[in-house]
């Protein structure tokens, strides 16, 4: 069994410029470390996707991403505004999502749903991992 490589360049912080992009670009980076494997298909080569930082397999043509599969997968509220409610979240596990909502001038069902998301992927290491080093980059 191969041993998984996920760390992240510390040099990587998310810059005032597009901070959207910079967090992209950070999940992208954690996300496909050991390379692209195409989830469909299994294929290892990809082009440039669509979207930024998103990949394309060029077998089956399917396109994956950055978000996917991450706690940020078909997330609707913007990425800078999710980091920092994972933040908010990862700091006090026991705040309720009417605070959460007040706070960040969400619904309180978005907050919750994303609430339950992020407290579900801290008990995933490599998730969790993953959510740590945004949380930092954006410091």
């Amino acid at each position: 069994m191969t041993s998984v490589n996920t760390s992240i360049n510390s040099d990587c912080k998310v810059t005032e410029e597009d901070p959207e992009l910079a967090i992209l670009q950070l999940l992208a980076e954690y996300k496909w470390a050991n390379g692209f494997v195409c989830r469909k298909c299994g294929h290892e080569h990809f082009c440039v996707g669509k979207k930024p930082y998103s990949r394309r397999c060029t077998r089956c043509k399917t396109e994956e991403s950055a978000t996917a599969h991450t706690v940020f997968h078909r997330c609707r509220i913007p990425l800078t505004e999710a980091v920092k409610l994972a933040e908010t979240v990862c700091k006090q596990p026991d705040i309720s999502s009417y605070e959460i909502s007040r706070i960040f001038e969400k619904r309180q069902m978005t907050c919750w749903k994303f609430k339950t998301r992020i407290m579900e992927c801290l008990s995933d290491e490599h998730k969790a991992s993953l959510l740590k080093h945004l949380i930092l980059a954006t410091r």
